[in-house]
């Protein structure tokens, strides 16, 4: 890998791990707010401590790289859930899709920049 690709991929992976850590670790400190978002956008309130739960183990296998299957399936993984995010929050307009725009744009940038 290319000094330029890793400098890409390390920088983006980290802000990436950041952002989904930080709402991570909100949706159980917060949960009444999160749960009140998520009822907002028509998903069910059971999904947020599974939703943070799989959070934690997507960066973990992102960041480990000792699977590449499993590195690729949280990807994935990460990839729709932050689609979706962004298309729940454009329906209901309620400008919160920035976040999740991001994210998927570093989710993005660190992707193809690993392969390189």
């Amino acid at each position: 890998m290319a000094k330029k690709n890793k400098i890409a991929y390390w920088t983006s992976t980290l802000l990436f791990s950041v952002m989904i850590l930080m709402g991570a670790v909100m949706y159980f400190a917060q949960y009444e707010m999160v749960t009140g978002v998520y009822t907002s956008l028509g998903y069910p309130s059971y999904l947020v401590y599974p939703l943070a739960i799989a959070k934690f183990l997507g960066i973990a296998a992102i960041l480990s790289g000792k699977s590449e299957l499993l590195k690729n399936l949280a990807y994935a993984g990460f990839f729709f859930l932050l689609v979706l995010a962004t298309a729940a929050h454009l329906q209901i307009a309620d400008g919160g899709f920035a976040p999740a725009l991001v994210a998927l744009v570093l989710l993005v940038i660190s992707y193809f920049t690993q392969k390189k």
